[in-house]
């Protein structure tokens, strides 16, 4: 099966497919970061389909997927057929990009956890703090700040994200804002790229707000996970 997916997932795919469904809290910035996404896909020369179906989770249609972005998905988002497909074309060597409450869905799939590296625990109220960037070769956080000053949900998580083996590309400074648990290691975006028989994974906790996607750091930000999960 890898082989099979691995040929499909060639420089051919040019396809990003924008998942929103909701079962859970639903984030009135959906909207604007499904259009901000195509815009990102279709700079990159990608085409994009948004969709709420859980049905476009098939193996015909994410073969033409070059990169699958969860956008905000909360709680149980996809059909056990489609737990199926997705596993597959992450084994396979498919990208995903996931933003902000992708932490808080398919809450019970432990593949989806180990995906991810913990799972979404709250978050103190909206408020400005600071991103502090780790990699700064990264294409996600290249076009960052070493310190970055934002406004966002800083979310706490059940585990510690790093030890679950992901590579930290940037962190939330506690001491800028109120509330926050973690302490030092707390990280805001990594990435991994899986093992050999698994795609590359990104995840930013950052995207609360509507006015993000339209910022242009932010939105330098996207662009450059989306360009690294597909391959770049």
């Amino acid at each position: 099966m890898a082989g099979e997916w691995r040929h499909v997932h060639s420089s051919r795919a040019a396809d990003v497919l924008v998942f929103t469904r909701t079962t859970g809290y639903r984030h009135d910035s959906i909207p604007a970061g499904a259009t901000a996404l195509a815009e990102l896909a279709a700079a990159a020369g990608l085409t994009a389909e948004t969709t709420e179906d859980p049905a476009a989770f098939a193996p015909d249609r994410l073969a033409r997927c070059a990169a699958v972005v969860l956008l905000s998905t909360t709680g149980t988002v996809l059909t056990d057929e489609g737990r199926g497909a997705f596993e597959a074309y992450v084994r396979g060597g498919g990208g995903l990009l996931l933003v902000h409450a992708a932490a808080n869905a398919e809450p019970d799939w432990p593949f989806y956890g180990e995906l991810l590296g913990t799972r979404f625990a709250g978050h103190p109220p909206l408020q400005p703090g600071t991103v502090c960037v780790d990699d700064p070769a990264h294409p996600a956080t290249a076009p960052l700040p070493a310190r970055w000053s934002w406004t966002d949900e800083w979310y706490e998580y059940t585990s510690p994200p790093s030890a679950s083996g992901v590579h930290v590309l940037a962190r939330a400074d506690e001491t800028s804002y109120e509330g926050g648990t973690l302490g030092a290691d707390h990280p805001v975006v990594w990435c991994r790229e899986a093992a050999p028989d698994r795609g590359r994974v990104l995840f930013t906790a950052l995207g609360h707000t509507t006015e993000a996607y339209a910022d242009p750091a932010f939105r330098a930000h996207l662009a450059g996970a989306l360009h690294w999960v597909t391959g770049g």
